[in-house]
């Protein structure tokens, strides 16, 4: 089938009327883009979940945080398109050719890649009955940092793509083709990668707890540093006591002025299995080295905390009080600290204690509308970490690596200034 093609004009014609159809306004008309040739094309920022892409070739094609959700791409052709930030929670993926797309950061939560009964197009060698995300040439398709919870990937020929920092729990990946892909630091946390080829796949550092292996040669792949369910240090049966007595003791410690009650003291120990300590009273306690992947701290008061060198993969501090506290060195990949205080703890009219980041690793973090006046992110890494709406006046960004992080044009005004 000849694909029909149309120009910038007639589309963002085709996008209006869609936008007027989500809306339920008289004259909207979804788009049905099937088997049509929006090569080129830009449809960043719009909302067309629910469209019809079916066939269509959207080869370099402007999808920068474009909303795609339950949107139909069946065997699409989506290679060396920008996609960015999109949104694509439970679009139709099957048989789709992701060549060399960039997909930073996407939300594919419960999207369907599995096989699909693919086309043959003039000039594009297309191979029957896959979803191919890489090819020799055209580049690799890069979901580094992206969402892809509870994603259909079985089956799906994915050899040497990039999912580096990936969120794929839960994720069926069944006989899939994972030869030289890269798995840095990917979560795949209870996710099933039976029947898969992992040679010479790097996952080193990534999440691998309760992850099914059947008849996959795990040994294969590059796994050092891995997450399992084994634990990396004491646990909290190792405690002095419960896990919530050794809470009671620390609020006693602070209200007392440390004459009673116990610091809470968690150095090197795994916790990762602890409840939710949200909104806890956690103010200068000490967990240096601490494993803490996943844990929910959102509102949690942490004043002056000793948290260098910790896990915090995938943890919560939304909205919590982090101000003049040591992370320098710390993990927070993933990390939600969105809302959160990490400004100087002012002790007295003449002295404030600086938050450090020093060092510390925040690719993907969400670090929107935080404050982080004056705080120490001297050689942190903050690729891809979306600084939208944060204040970042005074922060010390020297040898900061900041590739593809969301800035504000004000923010990185301001960041190039304090450079010069």
């Amino acid at each position: 089938m000849p694909l029909i093609k149309i120009d910038q004009t007639t589309l963002d014609a085709m996008v209006q009327k869609h936008a007027m159809f989500r809306a339920a306004r008289m004259g909207g008309m979804r788009a049905i883009l099937a088997h049509h040739d929006l090569s080129g094309l830009n449809l960043s920022g719009h909302d067309l979940s629910h469209a019809d892409f079916t066939g269509a070739a959207l080869c370099q094609a402007d999808l920068r945080d474009t909303k795609l959700d339950y949107a139909n791409l069946f065997s699409a052709d989506v290679r060396l398109a920008q996609m960015q930030g999109s949104s694509l929670v439970r679009a139709d993926l099957r048989g789709i050719c992701m060549r060399g797309a960039q997909l930073i950061g996407a939300d594919l939560t419960d999207v369907d890649l599995r096989e699909g009964t693919m086309t043959t197009r003039e000039g594009v060698q297309m191979i029957p009955g896959t979803s191919e995300l890489p090819m020799a040439g055209t580049g690799t398709a890069d979901l580094s940092g992206a969402n892809l919870s509870r994603a259909k990937l079985s089956g799906a020929i994915a050899n040497n793509c990039d999912f580096s920092d990936a969120t794929m729990r839960g994720c069926k990946i069944v006989r899939a083709n994972l030869q030289g892909v890269n798995m840095v630091g990917v979560d795949l946390q209870d996710a099933d990668l039976s029947m898969c080829d992992v040679k010479g796949a790097n996952l080193r550092g990534a999440i691998l707890i309760n992850v099914t292996t059947n008849a996959t040669k795990l040994d294969e792949a590059f796994t050092e540093g891995a997450l399992t369910e084994a634990p990396m240090g004491p646990t909290a049966q190792n405690l002095p006591e419960p896990l919530s007595e050794c809470l009671r003791q620390h609020m006693i410690w602070l209200g007392g002025d440390g004459k009673n009650g116990r610091r809470l003291e968690i150095d090197y120990y795994d916790l990762r299995r602890s409840p939710s300590m949200a909104r806890a009273l956690l103010s200068m306690m000490r967990g240096r080295g601490a494993m803490l992947y996943g844990l929910d701290f959102s509102d949690a008061q942490m004043q002056v905390v000793d948290m260098r060198e910790a896990d915090l993969r995938h943890v919560s501090f939304a909205r919590a009080d982090l101000r003049g506290s040591d992370f320098s060195g710390a993990n927070f990949c993933n990390a939600n600290l969105q809302g959160a205080q990490l400004q100087p703890l002012e002790v007295t009219a003449s002295r404030l204690v600086v938050t450090s980041l020093v060092g510390a690793a925040l690719r993907y973090a969400n670090l929107s509308h935080a404050n982080l006046r004056q705080v120490n992110l001297s050689g942190a890494d903050l690729t891809n970490a979306n600084f939208m709406g944060s204040d970042l006046t005074g922060a010390v960004l020297t040898d900061a690596k900041m590739a593809g992080a969301r800035l504000s044009p004000a923010q990185q005004k301001q960041i190039n200034a304090a450079k010069q």
